[in-house]
């Protein structure tokens, strides 16, 4: 009890504690996202070399809107802060 006191103390409460967990959370599920979009399109082009730019192309669309929302909700986290 006297570690998650002084935690909580360092860390400037709990809104600075939840915050930094929210972000956390919004950056790693968006790592998780990219990299198994990532690995999906590295299968299909394996696959279908003659398909390649167009998984290339629907890879990057699909990973530029993971990434807005990923950034949304970091904005919306500092926000709460």
């Amino acid at each position: 009890m006297e570690l998650l006191s002084v935690l909580l103390q360092s860390a400037g409460g709990l809104e600075t504690m939840g915050t930094t967990i929210g972000v956390a959370i919004a950056v790693i599920g968006a790592a998780i996202g990219i990299g198994q979009i990532g690995k999906a399109a590295v299968e299909g082009i394996a696959r279908q070399p003659e398909a390649g730019s167009d998984i290339r192309t629907t890879m990057i669309i699909s990973a530029a809107l993971i990434e807005g929302v990923a950034l949304f909700a970091i904005v919306v986290c500092g926000f709460i802060l």
